[in-house]
């Protein structure tokens, strides 16, 4: 799989001192070109706290309502006109929103009100590489204050610069945004394939299968209705405390490592003296059962399980891939089950309770041959996405920095 062409790009003998790019000098020897200067964040782009509004207020609409954990939800109104840049204010402090078109910025956000005709794509990745945190005045809950952000110095390059280094990122994000809606189709190609001749029962020969009665309704003959528990060993995760944490050794993962995938942040342990049960690798299906109640097919590469997921090690017979469509299939019985207020958890005792049809083992190796080969592609799909987006990473702040220089040439 390609990636983004970068020739154009040159690396800079050394890193622009403040002084230097303060004064708009410092080209030649500092290796800074005279353009970049040091300015006010305030004079490039002008902030602005978003706009209260609760869930009951919200209309489903085309206008997404963009909160400082994202654009969870939609309104039939806009505030803002896109494109527009969006971080957080309350929460979730410091992340960096982009929107394409009109938007509704929350009152958790911070939004641009004025880029000064300065490039919004650009804005948008610079402000990933500034650390909000430490600018927290809230007590309890994080919070950011405009005006404790207006007066940063940043090092900031002039437009057709601004246009050159959002181009290059702007591709990365291209080509995982391509990624993920290949991996959508392939998901619900496999989904769709599942619930046609297991949920539905419209599987090759159905025309004229005779049907029994069981527990779960009617399914067909020579079907049998069984637990979860009955399917698969569940191996919970391995209880790692804070202290076990280091910098190298696999990467422990975790609820968060799910969704994120294994980033800068994920602790690691060296694995010695951590039972064998506990480490996984690429395919492994594994079973959030707190907080985020789901099934996902691993694509990490080699790692270390923590609790609060299980492992599913289907019994003999039964594959990985029948087991994460039966399981994602059924979350909702699962999550019905779930107990807790605030942090919902599915207890092990719901593996005895939640039942499925489970066909003939011919008709599973039929639905197998066909699935596995896609969630290959899937698989391969997402380390990809790792790797597009670990060089982007590593781009970023070179880039907004001016520690690499853009050529002249590209927009």
């Amino acid at each position: 799989m390609n990636q983004p062409h970068t020739s154009t790009m040159t690396k800079k003998r050394n890193t622009p001192t403040a002084d230097s790019a303060k004064n708009g000098k410092g080209g030649g020897e500092n290796g800074i070109t005279m353009a970049w200067q040091t300015i006010l964040l305030g004079n490039v782009l002008t902030f602005q706290r978003g706009f209260d509004i609760t869930k009951n207020e919200q209309s489903d609409g085309p206008f997404p309502v963009i909160s400082s954990s994202g654009a969870k939800s939609s309104h039939t109104n806009f505030k803002v006109r896109g494109p527009g840049v969006i971080i957080g204010r309350k929460g979730s402090l410091g992340t960096v929103f982009f929107s394409d078109g009109d938007y509704w910025p929350h009152s958790t956000t911070l939004y641009v009100k004025d880029f000064h005709g300065n490039d919004p794509k650009f804005a948008y990745y610079f402000l990933q590489t500034m650390d909000f945190k430490r600018l927290d005045v809230g007590a309890s809950n994080p919070s950011l204050n405009r005006n404790h952000i207006h007066p940063i110095p940043v090092l900031w390059p002039p437009l057709p610069t601004q246009k050159r280094i959002a181009g290059i990122l702007s591709a990365y994000d291209d080509l995982i945004e391509n990624c993920q809606r290949r991996i959508s189709i392939l998901e619900n190609m496999a989904r769709g394939l599942y619930r046609e001749w297991f949920v539905h029962f419209r599987f090759p020969g159905h025309e004229g299968h005779p049907r029994v009665n069981s527990p779960l309704g009617e399914i067909p003959e020579g079907w049998e209705v069984r637990a979860f528990s009955a399917i698969a060993h569940y191996i919970n995760g391995y209880a790692f405390k804070p202290r076990d944490w280091s910098a190298d050794g696999l990467p422990i993962i975790k609820i968060k490592e799910l969704k994120a995938g294994i980033t800068a942040d994920t602790p690691r342990n060296s694995g010695e003296g951590i039972p064998e049960k506990y480490r996984i690798s690429d395919g492994c299906v594994l079973f959030s059962w707190s907080a985020d109640l789901d099934t996902y097919l691993w694509a990490g590469g080699q790692g270390l399980l923590n609790q609060h997921l299980f492992n599913v090690v289907p019994f003999d017979a039964i594959s990985l891939s029948y087991c994460f469509h039966a399981l994602k299939e059924s979350m909702p019985q699962f999550r019905a089950l779930s107990i807790g207020a605030t942090m919902h958890h599915i207890k092990r005792s719901a593996l005895d309770q939640v039942f499925l049809a489970l066909p003939p083992k011919q008709m599973r190796k039929s639905f197998e041959a066909l699935v596995e080969p896609v969630h290959l592609q899937i698989i391969n799909l997402t380390k990809h996405i790792q790797t597009l987006r670990r060089t982007r990473n590593v781009l970023l702040p070179r880039l907004l920095s001016g520690q690499i220089e853009v050529g002249e040439g590209e927009e």
